[in-house]
């Protein structure tokens, strides 16, 4: 149903069983797919295709043209999967030419009220960011990530799957997956043990995990040595997965 008093754009798609409130705009080049819900008071312009089953609250403005200075009107994209919970005030970007020109956002999220995602930002699967976290831009969130409230996030920081972090945290460098940081700098305060139970995770897993983040942080090693030490016991897949966050990681990880 779409409701008399939205404006919908004649050249933006609207899929099967959606719902549009009152006073929405939806642009051009906007694709919206089947069984969204599109509350009052929205905002959605673009290039940018919406997936299956989003539920958007009221005052988010969605696909809005970025606030990096050097962005002159470029086309640029913002992509959203299926299933996500996009809540009141939050405002989510497009992309830049001077990354891919894309900001990407996976599936089954939520987003609470302020949460503001930023141009080129690449979002995974299953991650929550609570009231006023905010991420800057060509920032990557891994999948199941966490991120307390008023979390400000640095450009160009990565934030590894599983990761958490508490309210009101800065993050200036990369936080690797499992870990929880907090603090202004934020700082590593242990291992997502929780999270790790929550979803599943064998002990064995678990075990190994706990293992590589004393071998990262609790042995007095540098980051070139905590490395090597991980590189020699990659049995484990999530082992692995965070061994190679940490090689890969540009602005160096929090210590």
């Amino acid at each position: 149903m779409i409701d008399k008093l939205a404006y919908i754009h004649p050249d933006a798609k609207i899929g099967n069983n959606v719902t549009i409130g009152p006073w929405t705009y939806v642009g051009a080049d906007v694709e919206i797919g089947d069984d969204c819900h599109i509350s009052s008071h929205v905002v959605i312009k673009g290039p940018s295709v919406i997936g299956k089953g989003n539920r958007i609250f009221q005052f988010a403005s969605v696909g809005e043209d970025c606030q990096d200075k050097k962005y002159a009107g470029e086309p640029t994209r913002l992509e959203i999967g299926d299933n996500n919970v996009i809540r009141e005030s939050v405002t989510i970007h497009r992309g830049t030419t001077q990354d891919e020109g894309i900001t990407k956002i996976g599936s089954n999220n939520l987003f609470m009220a302020y949460v503001h995602i930023a141009h080129d930002c690449v979002v995974g699967d299953n991650v929550i960011m609570a009231n006023n976290a905010s991420i800057a831009g060509h920032v990557h969130v891994g999948d199941w990530a966490i991120l307390g409230g008023m979390t400000g996030v640095h450009q160009f920081v990565k934030i590894g799957a599983h990761a958490f972090t508490a309210g009101y945290s800065l993050i200036l460098q990369d936080v690797p997956p499992f870990v929880m940081a907090s603090g202004q700098p934020a700082i590593p305060r242990g291992l997502n043990s929780e999270g790790l139970k929550r979803r599943g995770f064998s002990k064995e897993t678990q075990l190994a995990v706990r293992r590589a983040y004393k071998t990262l942080y609790r042995k007095g090693l540098t980051v070139e040595e905590a490395v090597v030490a991980l590189s020699e016991d990659l049995q484990d897949d999530q082992v692995k997965l965070l061994t190679e966050f940490v090689k890969q990681s540009s602005r160096g990880i929090i210590r």
